[in-house]
Formats: C-alpha cells, sequence, structure tokens
C-alpha cells in the first residue's frame, strides 16, 4: 500500500517504499546479469561493470531508444524526471522490459532551490537519500580529478616563477611559460557558491603559490562531468584527459593536462565513476544513474555507456536530457548520438499546463516561492498563447527526424477544457499526445503515456543531424540559434570573434562538437522572455575549448557557469532523525 501523495511528502513517499523496494541482486537476477558484473554498495545501490557486459551481449539486438525532455520549464521545472519514472512504470504495467538512465543529481540543486531530481509523488527513483547525497562518489571523483589539473597548474606556474631553467632541469622539469591572464580552467565545488565565481589565489608568500585571478564553476559543469558523460570505454576516457586543455603559454599555444603530466591520475580518479549505477522505480524497474546535470552550462545528458547497457538489457530503455528541447534535446541530438553512434526512435517532450500559462502571459514564477493563485484557475487564452512554446518544441525534434510525443504531466487543477487545447495544438504539429497522472497514480497513471511511446517507436522514423562536423563553428552556432532557439542571428563580443576564427583556422578545434551555453528559462539568452521570442539576436559573450569531450563550449548571454544560492534554500528543510539515522526533508 502506498501513500497518498497529495498527504505525504515526497520524502516519506520513498522512505515508506524503501521498506518493500527490491534487493540490488533481485535487480541483477532479473536483467540476467551474473555475479562478477554486479558491483555491490549496499544491499540497494550497485555499480555494474558495463565493459563486461556489453562484450558479453555484444550480438544481442538493441532494445527500444527513447529520450525524454521537455517544453521551455519555470524555474520550478516540469517535472521531467517524474515523468521518465512514471513512463518507466507505465511500461511495466503494460509488461515491458524496461530500463532508465537518468543523471546523478548535484548537490547544489538539491540543497538550494530545485531539489534532488528524483521525480516526484508516485513516480520516483529509490533509495532517495543515497541517490540525492553523493550516491557512489561519482561527483565527488569529478571534483577530484578536476582540482587535480589546477592542482598541477599553480604548482608548476609557482615553481616555475621560484626557479631557473636549470633548477627545473634538475626536477625533471621543463619549463611551459604559462600565461597566468589566459588560464582556460578554474576549480569546482558542487554547492551552488556565488562567492567563489571570481576570486584571487595564491595570496601570501612565493610558498603559498602562484597570485593570480581565478573561478569556481559548479562540479558538474567540468569538463570532467562532460567526458564521463560521453566516454564509451575506459581506453576512450584515458585519451580524453589527455587532451583536456587546461591554460595557455605566453604565445598562445595550450597547455593540456598531458603537458601537466597529471591526465593519468585524473583518469585514476575517475576508474570505478565510469561504472553505471543501478538503482530502482518506486514499483522495481531498473534505473541506471550515471553523469550529471545542468544542461544549460554543461552537456546535461545520461552517459553513453548507461545508453548502452540499458539497451542491451531490455526491450524499451527511457534516457533523459536536461532541460527543455532547446537545450537538451539539440545535445543528446547532435553531440550525443554523435559520439555514441546510436539512433533514438522516441522523444518524450513533457510540458504542463502552468508552464504553458507562463509562457501565454501568466505572472511571473519566481524560483522558491509560492505559485501565483492564477495558476490553478482555469485560463484558456493562457494556455492556447503558451502552447506556442510546445509546438516549438515540437518542430525541433521533427526536424531530427524523431517521433515526439507530447506528456501532460497532469495536475488535479488542470481541467478538460486546458488539456484539450493542449491536445489539439500538439496533435496539429505533428506529435502524439498523452496526458499521464503518474505523479498521483504511478504506473497505473502512465498507462496512456506508456502505450503513446510504445506506438511512436514502431513508426518508421528518419534520423539526421542538424550540421555536420564540416560546418564552420560560426555557421554551427547561427545553424543552432535560427533552427532551434528561433533567433534572427548571432552577435559576438570580440573576444569571442577572435576565439571563433582562431578556431576556424585550427584543424584539431574545428572538428569539434557545438555544446551551447544558455539559460534554460527561454528559448531566448534572456530568461525573462518567454513563449516564441520574435526579433532577437543571440549574443556569444565567449567560446570555451573542452577539447578532451570533444567540442567547443559558446557561452550565449550573461549565464554564469556557477549558479547562486537562493534566499529560501532546500537545506533549511533537511534534517536527520538522531534516533535512527534517516534523512529528512529531501524533496
Amino acid at each position: 500500500m502506498t501513500l497518498d501523495p497529495t498527504k505525504f511528502e515526497d520524502w516519506q513517499i520513498a522512505e515508506d517504499a524503501e521498506k518493500r523496494m527490491k534487493t540490488v541482486y533481485q535487480l541483477a537476477d532479473e536483467l540476467g546479469l551474473e555475479k562478477e558484473e554486479l558491483l555491490p554498495h549496499g544491499h540497494y545501490v550497485a555499480k555494474i561493470d558495463f565493459a563486461k557486459v556489453l562484450d558479453r551481449l555484444k550480438d544481442r539486438p538493441d532494445a527500444k531508444y527513447i529520450d525524454v525532455t521537455a517544453i521551455t520549464p519555470t524555474p520550478l521545472g516540469e517535472g521531467k524526471s517524474t515523468s521518465t519514472m512514471g513512463l518507466l512504470q507505465g511500461l511495466g504495467k503494460r509488461k515491458k522490459r524496461v530500463m532508465g538512465a537518468i543523471r546523478q543529481p548535484s548537490g547544489g540543486p538539491t540543497m538550494n532551490i530545485k531539489g534532488s531530481a528524483a521525480g516526484g509523488g508516485l513516480a520516483q527513483c529509490i533509495p532517495l537519500t543515497p541517490f540525492s547525497l553523493g550516491l557512489t562518489g561519482d561527483i565527488n571523483a569529478v571534483m577530484n580529478a578536476h582540482n587535480l589539473a589546477m592542482v598541477a597548474l599553480t604548482s608548476r606556474m609557482q615553481h616555475e616563477n621560484n626557479y631557473t631553467d636549470e633548477q627545473l632541469a634538475k626536477r625533471n622539469l621543463k619549463r611551459l611559460n604559462i600565461n597566468p591572464k589566459n588560464v582556460e580552467m578554474g576549480w569546482v565545488i558542487d554547492f551552488c557558491a556565488q562567492a567563489l565565481r571570481h576570486v584571487v589565489i595564491g595570496l601570501g608568500g612565493k610558498m603559498d603559490g602562484f597570485p593570480m585571478e581565478s573561478k569556481f564553476g559548479i562540479a558538474v559543469s567540468s569538463e570532467i562531468m562532460a567526458i564521463l558523460s560521453v566516454s564509451t570505454n575506459l581506453k576512450d576516457m584515458r585519451q580524453r584527459m589527455s587532451r583536456i586543455v587546461v591554460a595557455y603559454d605566453k604565445t598562445g599555444r595550450p597547455i593540456t593536462t598531458a603537458d601537466l603530466e597529471v591526465d593519468g591520475a585524473m583518469t585514476a580518479w575517475m576508474v570505478e565513476a565510469l561504472n553505471p549505477n543501478l538503482l530502482q522505480t518506486l514499483e522495481g524497474q531498473p534505473v541506471l544513474v550515471h553523469a550529471g546535470p545542468f544542461a544549460n552550462i554543461a552537456i546535461g545528458q545520461s552517459s553513453i555507456v548507461a545508453d548502452q547497457l540499458g539497451l542491451k538489457l531490455c526491450d524499451y530503455h527511457v534516457t533523459e536530457s536536461g532541460f527543455g528541447a532547446d537545450i537538451g534535446f539539440e545535445k543528446f541530438w547532435n553531440l550525443k548520438c554523435r559520439f555514441s553512434g546510436l539512433k533514438p526512435h522516441c522523444a518524450v517532450i513533457v510540458t504542463t499546463i502552468r508552464a504553458l500559462k507562463c509562457h501565454g502571459g501568466g505572472p511571473p514564477v519566481p524560483p522558491g516561492k509560492p505559485m501565483d493563485p492564477a495558476y490553478f484557475k482555469e485560463n484558456l487564452e493562457w494556455v492556447e498563447k503558451g502552447c506556442e512554446n510546445m509546438t516549438h518544441h515540437i518542430t525541433t525534434v521533427r526536424k531530427a527526424g524523431i517521433n515526439p510525443v507530447v506528456c501532460i504531466n497532469s495536475f488535479h487543477t488542470d481541467t478538460k477544457d486546458e488539456i484539450k487545447i493542449v491536445r489539439r495544438m500538439a496533435e496539429t504539429a505533428g506529435a502524439r499526445v498523452a496526458v499521464s497522472s503518474h505523479w498521483l497514480k504511478g504506473g497505473d497513471g502512465a498507462l496512456e503515456f506508456a502505450d503513446a511511446v510504445i506506438d511512436a517507436c514502431e513508426e518508421k522514423n528518419e534520423f539526421k543531424f542538424l550540421y555536420t562536423l564540416k560546418t564552420p563553428l560560426r555557421k554551427r552556432i547561427e545553424i543552432i540559434a535560427k533552427e532551434v532557439y528561433g533567433a534572427d542571428g548571432v552577435s559576438y563580443t570580440p573576444e569571442a570573434e577572435a576565439k571563433a576564427k582562431r578556431m576556424e583556422g585550427d584543424a584539431d578545434l574545428a572538428k569539434l562538437g557545438t555544446c551551447m551555453v544558455k539559460t534554460h528559462l527561454s528559448l531566448s539568452h534572456d530568461p525573462n522572455i518567454k513563449g516564441v521570442p520574435k526579433d532577437w539576436v543571440l549574443p556569444v559573450r565567449d567560446i570555451l575549448t573542452y577539447k578532451g569531450a570533444g567540442f567547443v563550449v559558446p557561452v550565449a548571454g550573461t549565464i554564469s557557469l556557477m549558479p547562486g544560492t537562493g534566499s529560501d534554500p532546500a537545506f533549511r528543510r533537511i534534517d536527520v532523525d538522531v534516533k535512527t539515522g534517516k534523512v529528512k526533508g529531501l524533496f
């Protein structure tokens, strides 16, 4: 008997369901895993030795491949992870062998406003506490590997500043002539710490490092996390790790992790992290949790190896991309699928009536504050106007040649007439539509949703990329801006323009993918502009080099790689029962 989500908090529902959840040994047996392929971390969480499984099952046909994305969300999120869990549970109710792959939550949003991203109500990933608080240590490994590169860089700068060439040679070091004003990387921490966006390090004496300006990003924005997401095996990861550009010398030549001789040690931190983590839904479907969130400032995809596993171990594999189709799906489409060689059968676009009202003229939705009461009353005009944003995302998915399914993640305040408008406009735009009440009813509430996805997977599609890797960088950015965001064009700061020209003239950089950084709260670069913005130009202020991950990163607008913590963060409500040791208050 599950708890009523209208009467209990998510963490209470999860805690109650955990009394009846399967052990990882049961999950492994149901998946057909062999003993040595399961790497337990206790009774309810495990890693899977993906290399052994993929080698054993290399001749098995792949499952149907489904990506879950969304319309442009409000700051509250529209239930993409909840819908992913609901879809897995609905497919399970239809007696399908299913598996999911979602991203590990960052401590930043977990302790801030958005919560842990485990889902909600009767559609959650459990066990909730380990899922939300570090899991098996993958993000910690990312932080350590990333920050080790910065330790190598800053210590090298100190030694080069303090020693002559002859003294360096005695220490088996060659002078790299690192330019302290041209350092590509910063440090990372897994919290939203705006006070660390711009810092000065190395203060004190000459034994206290090299004084210079530096910066912090949130851990999941690290290139190491991107490498975890796109690596296909340990050899691939090792090669990518050596190509990371940390800084530039005084002539403009890139200084890599290989130059600093730190790439091997960085990979050593990541060996165990490369194996995906096995958890489950409230109803016992297996869920792989691997790689990180934040598709607005990172690639924001569950990992390639997790998808490869799911496609071999089941009949339907559901993976997750961050935020809206302009952000997460675009990167899934043009980066992840390009790296993996996998072709999806269907893409789910999650929407809510409240988000459509926001895009259609509703009052602002401030993060961390209660919704305006107007959102709980019927407003057909707002809904119809807001559907322009939804149909824009449907068009984006169809440009990839993938069959779209709109999932209306239903709330009890939604009216029949509001849902009728959404269904009509989505179907007119070429999408299947399903109303799903998985939050309230679990898998039983997601049967229409599951049926629509099954149907879409049977229909033929013609998957194709938006651009080729021969397309020049600035042309690619223009194509993404116009075809996906709806911009009229692109503008560049002088610094970004100079970097773009240099990259286009560098044969190695010119063939890399393009990973855009932009707000997730608008199709444009301005989070305050809702719906489908008209008559605007995308401003690119900088372009970063993630040579190890395999892409360059154009940064649009004022978005920061380090989010900030709000005035009413979640950590104020999280605590521990000192008698049982159980964590309460997670959501």
